[in-house]
């Protein structure tokens, strides 16, 4: 383990200067050191998705990315995402009233990974939400209510877009 330094992070808006080794995963200095539950442990290998993050708004598996690679970026976990008066992202909202999550094991990565597919396509069709979809792995099948989630948050954030427009 190298020797900690100061890693400049932007986290969901926030500033931060941590003592962290460089190489250390992301995921691990959000969830010790910056006491963050969205990203979650799953495999550890980069191939489950239950850590997908935002990076400069794309969809990033934190497992696997070194702390140091991020640093002066802009990170957005799923606790970033909050608005509304509910205080849900309209693809969290999508994603409850389809009940499109199960066992829970792959929520927070597939709605991170959604809302970055919805940022740069907000009208995707079924193969592309099923490609932007494709690093984060649902263990309970639920392949149909996710895509109708997507489809329903795609409906609402272009409602929204419209009623300000």
């Amino acid at each position: 383990m190298a020797e900690p330094q100061p890693v400049h992070l932007h986290v969901n808006g926030q500033q931060h200067v941590l003592n962290v080794d460089g190489q250390a995963p992301l995921l691990a200095v959000l969830r010790n050191d910056l006491a963050l539950n969205g990203p979650k442990f799953g495999c550890g290998l980069g191939e489950c998705g239950a850590c997908t993050v935002l990076v400069d708004g794309t969809a990033a598996r934190s497992c696997c990315l070194p702390v140091a690679g991020v640093a002066g970026r802009a990170v957005t976990t799923l606790e970033g995402l909050c608005q509304g008066e509910d205080g849900l992202h309209p693809v969290q909202r999508a994603f409850i009233t389809t009940q499109a999550a199960q066992c829970g094991y792959c929520l927070n990565g597939m709605v991170m990974a959604t809302v970055a597919l919805l940022r740069r396509n907000p009208s995707p069709s079924d193969d592309q939400v099923r490609s932007a979809l494709s690093h984060n792995l649902c263990r309970c099948g639920t392949h149909l209510e996710i895509l109708a989630a997507v489809r329903l948050a795609a409906a609402e954030m272009a409602a929204h877009m419209a009623a300000q427009a």
